[in-house]
Parts: structure tokens; C-alpha cells; sequence
């Protein structure tokens, strides 16, 4: 089943409405295989941006154009799905003609793997928001949360995003915390958060978003921080980085539905299946379908083996087969 580019509208705890649009996809296709990543492993793990070759502008265009006319009350514009967008070097083009055709501002959420590269940050000052991940200012930890491709290294990251800053996008440090049922490096110890603070000081980010998993990782050990203990961790965060620019970003946001006009329901819920593993109350919601019509689409695609069933935190969700 061949997704669409254009998918969503999603209702995000950070975004609010957001129309996603996947530049990578449809395959999982990233050089991280983060152990909490909501897709699953990373089976396509590329180094640099010339290994993929990703959607043509023009076909982002395209593609928006239509579905801008289906759907209203956006709030913003994502560039997010089944792999990093920075992989794709047209970004930038695509920022810019998206703009010519709509006044709704344009977010990138990146893993921060390519941000020491000037071509990368060029695309990414397009951008009204960027939307950046950092779980560890220690190496070791780095590297066993996000278990980048050979040759990304922490230090560059932390370099690039502090020079990403200075050239005027609004800057959103995402910090995802997880534990562990085994003995697995984390991101949860005073002193890994005493160096997550430390690199935090030195990017300087207009924004601090700290949350942890709200739906099933790709490894079964990984597990969601307690509310209390994350709440602790962001007082921490207030105490030294400053209150106004640290966000705690809890679980359970419910928005009202979005009045989407679907072409091919099927597809829709697919689409969003393959970039935003779900419940079936999560995708009703999300697209404003009936529980009923809901039930027979996910029904075929299970049946279809397009999507499988999975558990988490003792809820039923449903992710894309790759």
C-alpha cells in the first residue's frame, strides 16, 4: 500500500493541529535506531543524505495543495514521519515554496544528527520552528539511547545546534526521558542530567520540552519515566536553565476532532498508522471518523498484514508492517 506524502491532520501535546508531511518514507529510513522510537527498528540505516534519495519538491507541493483544501485549522506544518527529514537536502526548496501557498507557519522535527553541516542548517533556518532532539550530553549514554550510524559523534551535535541557534530560527530542545526493566544505560541519573544541563547552557535554545515515551519503543525494555519523576527532573531543569524556557509535556492532551474531508479513509488511516503508532480512539480522534467505520478499516488492514497490533502500558496500538 503506497502511503501518501501529506498525512494528518495529527493532534500533537506540542503542536496542536498539525499537518505532517513525510520527505524520507515510506520505509523507516534514519541514521539513528533509537531504542524508544515509536516506528520500531530502524531497518534502512543510512549515514549522510547523499545514501537516500527522498520526494522531489515538487511533489511535496503538489501533494499539499490538495490537501490543504480538505482540511482547516492547522496549526502548523510538520516535516516528521518514517525517518529524519534532514536526510533530505531539498528541505530548504520545500520550506520556501510551501510558503509562496500558504500562510501557516512550517516546523522541522529533527533527530539533531546532521545539524553540524552547513547545508543542513541552511534548510533548517527556513523554518519558522525546529524542533531538536537531545537525550544525553555524554557520549557513552548517546550513543546507547539514540545508537547513531558510524561517523555522528556528540560533540558535533551539541556544536551545531549552538550555531543553529545563532541564526534566528526558534530553537525547541526536545529532551525524551526513559528508564529501563534491565540494566541499560539511561538518561534518568543526576549525573546524566547534570550533563544534559551542561550542553543545554552551552546551546542556549529558546525552548526545553521534556517528556518520555507516550507509545510503545522499539525495544520492549525501554519504559516511560513516572509522571513524579519527570516532573522532578523538569524542577531541575527550571532551577538552573530558567523557568520561562523549560516545558513539561505530559500525557493524556485531548483536543477536539478535526473536520477532515477524506478521499480514501483507508489511506488516510494507513498514512497515519505508518508515521504515528496509535490506538483506535487516537486515530478516530485524529481524523474524525466513526468508531464503527474505523473498526472495519483496521479490521483489512490487519487482515491485509499492512499494520500489526502491538501492547503498551496496557493499551491496544496499531503500527505500520515494514
Amino acid at each position: 500500500m503506497k502511503p501518501k506524502i501529506i498525512y494528518g491532520p495529527v493532534l500533537s501535546r506540542r503542536l496542536g493541529r498539525s499537518l505532517g508531511i513525510d520527505i524520507i518514507g515510506p520505509e523507516k529510513t534514519c541514521n539513528f535506531d533509537c531504542v524508544y522510537c515509536q516506528l520500531g527498528r530502524t531497518k534502512n540505516k543510512v549515514q549522510r543524505p547523499e545514501d537516500i534519495c527522498g520526494v522531489s519538491t515538487e511533489d511535496v507541493v503538489q501533494g499539499l495543495k490538495s490537501y490543504l483544501k480538505k482540511v482547516s485549522q492547522i496549526d502548523y506544518i510538520t516535516f516528521s514521519g518514517t525517518g529524519e527529514p534532514t536526510l533530505n537536502l531539498r528541505l530548504g526548496e520545500m520550506i520556501r515554496e510551501i510558503k509562496k501557498i500558504s500562510d501557516v507557519p512550517v516546523c522541522v522535527i529533527t533527530n539533531s544528527s546532521l545539524v553540524n553541516r552547513k547545508d543542513v542548517r541552511d534548510n533548517l533556518t527556513e523554518a519558522d520552528l525546529v524542533i531538536a532532539t537531545l537525550e544525553a550530553g555524554d557520549e557513552n549514554i548517546f550513543r546507547a539511547i539514540n545508537r547513531p550510524a558510524s561517523g555522528i559523534e556528540l560533540e558535533d551535535i551539541i556544536q551545531g545546534l549552538t550555531a543553529l541557534k545563532n541564526l534566528g530560527p526558534r530553537l525547541a530542545i526536545e529532551v525524551l526521558f526513559v528508564d529501563s526493566k534491565r540494566e541499560y544505560p539511561t538518561n534518568i541519573s543526576d549525573q546524566a542530567i547534570n550533563g544534559l544541563i551542561k550542553a543545554l547552557k552551552v546551546i542556549d535554545p529558546d525552548e526545553i520540552q521534556v517528556h518520555t515515551l507516550s507509545r510503545p519503543p522499539a525495544e520492549d525494555f525501554i519504559i516511560p519515566v513516572s509522571e513524579q519523576k519527570l516532573t522532578r527532573m523538569a524542577q531541575k531543569f527550571d532551577e538552573v536553565l530558567g523557568r520561562e524556557k523549560v516545558r513539561l509535556v505530559l500525557k493524556g492532551l485531548r483536543r477536539k476532532s478535526i473536520d477532515v474531508k477524506h478521499e480514501d479513509l483507508k489511506e488516510d488511516v494507513y498514512g497515519l498508522i505508518l508515521r504515528r503508532p496509535s490506538t483506535a480512539s487516537q486515530i478516530s480522534s485524529t481524523l474524525g471518523i466513526d468508531a464503527k467505520d474505523l473498526a472495519a478499516i483496521i479490521e483489512e488492514l490487519l487482515r491485509k498484514k499492512n499494520i500489526v497490533e502491538i501492547t503498551a502500558e496496557n493499551e491496544k496500538y496499531y503500527r505500520a508492517v515494514s
